[in-house]
């Protein structure tokens, strides 16, 4: 099982992905990140595994900005997205796709109007044409161009957690972080959105973390599996070298 290192970044497109550099974050007296070390190469899927309540999503909130961390760097293409302020970062975070745990479907709107909204707010404009044409598109990728203009209560579960990577995949992102994209799905549709994972890994060439705790979940999608404990780095490895691990913090995970 390789090592947890820090790797140095390199202002190119030929660098890795990601790069988070002792990241730390607390709140209160509660430490939750506590040097936190990963990099993620491109067109590569990293499962970041551990119990609830580590830090998982945090994480992965940091990484878009939606927490700040009290330290460190998370490098995005090369630019530390914690230093940047107001356009920048939204220009950085247009790079980046984001599916929420609960999805994040505004009741009120049609799935079209859904869809629309991260375009119309974006610091790029586009014509009509080109939204319309972004919609069918990413609606297509998931297989539902029939619920366009349906309300999010007519779908069920499954297909409101297809439509949030519809709406994830329309800014044709090159990175993506999903946060539990399997949790309160049925074993069927759990496996079905397993497989969406990968086709859009294969059709968009995507860097991605994904946060699970569903061992099928990070069989099935992971190219290197990540263990948070106690807020660091603690194992990094493929999934068959974390199945055959003799050390006991990885083995509650296989039992």
């Amino acid at each position: 099982m390789a090592e947890t290192k820090t790797t140095a970044n390199g202002n190119n497109d030929n660098g890795p992905a990601i790069v988070i550099e002792d990241i730390y974050k607390s709140f209160g007296e509660k430490k939750v990140l506590n040097g936190f070390n990963l990099t993620v190469d491109k067109n590569e899927n990293v499962v970041v595994l551990g119990k609830s309540g580590t830090g998982k999503s945090v994480l992965i909130k940091c990484i878009v900005r939606l927490l700040t961390p009290d330290s460190g760097r998370i490098m995005i293409s090369g630019q530390d997205i914690v230093q940047l302020e107001n356009q920048e970062l939204d220009k950085a975070r247009s790079k980046i796709g984001f599916l929420f745990q609960g999805n994040a479907i505004y009741d009120s709107m049609t799935i079209r109007e859904n869809l629309e909204f991260p375009l119309r707010r974006r610091w790029f404009r586009l014509k009509q044409v080109e939204i319309d044409a972004r919609i069918e598109e990413a609606l297509d990728s998931v297989g539902l161009k029939h619920t366009v203009d349906l309300m999010p209560s007519e779908l069920s579960g499954g297909m409101l957690k297809r439509i949030a990577l519809a709406r994830t995949v329309i800014l044709k992102p090159e990175i993506i972080l999903y946060d539990e994209p399997t949790t309160g799905l049925d074993t069927v549709t759990a496996k079905e959105i397993d497989s969406l994972i990968m086709d859009i890994h294969r059709k968009y060439k995507t860097s991605s973390i994904i946060i699970s705790h569903d061992m099928n979940c990070v069989k099935n999608t992971a190219d290197r599996v990540v263990l948070l404990l106690d807020g660091k780095c603690y194992a990094q490895g493929t999934y068959q070298e974390f199945e055959s691990s003799d050390d006991e913090n990885i083995k509650q995970f296989f039992d």
